[in-house]
């Protein structure tokens, strides 16, 4: 959710009700900044009135990477939106031409961008695997086409395409 907090409009990461022993009971919150990018960690009392700001998510395809920058496209309308590599994060790991991600809008600017809970990947270099050692679950560390670095079982090839669990990086399956 997006709220107006001391007049700057934020983004709430991540909220938490707390109740401490005898006390009154507070929300603690971290909220980030869509004018300065800055993180900060809010109590709110029970009592305070809070302005929530409507969000709009949009479905966007990811175009390709400007120096710097990311450039996204909606499908329908072509319109582009290029946003900086502070709002996207660790996903550049998983970001592939025309891969399609969940933006979100606060006031018409692009505050946040989520992936899909999977993403298919082409391995781009896997070292050989060693003979006769599979008697337990054994991996190997293998490139793929972003530059990340995941472990994969040693039958996995350089060329071939594999399922990457975006929320935690690991291997799940050929594809």
């Amino acid at each position: 959710m997006a709220i107006n907090y001391n007049g700057d409009i934020c983004v709430v990461q991540d909220s938490q009700h707390r109740t401490p022993g005898n006390l009154r009971a507070f929300v603690q919150a971290s909220l980030r900044s869509i004018r300065s990018g800055r993180s900060s960690d809010v109590r709110f009392s029970s009592t305070e009135k809070i302005d929530v700001i409507p969000m709009m998510t949009r479905k966007m395809d990811f175009s390709y990477k400007d120096v710097d920058d990311f450039v996204f496209s909606d499908p329908d309308t072509f319109e582009t939106v290029t946003l900086p590599p502070e709002i996207i994060g660790d996903a550049k790991n998983y970001l592939v031409e025309n891969a399609q991600v969940t933006v979100t809008f606060v006031e018409d600017k692009a505050v946040t961008i989520e992936l899909p809970s999977s993403v298919v990947l082409k391995v781009s270099d896997a070292p050989e695997g060693v003979r006769g050692d599979s008697a337990n679950n054994v991996q190997k560390a293998v490139v793929l086409e972003t530059g990340i670095t995941v472990q994969a079982p040693l039958f996995i090839k350089t060329g071939e395409k594999i399922k990457v669990d975006t929320r935690t990086g690991k291997y799940m399956e050929r594809a």
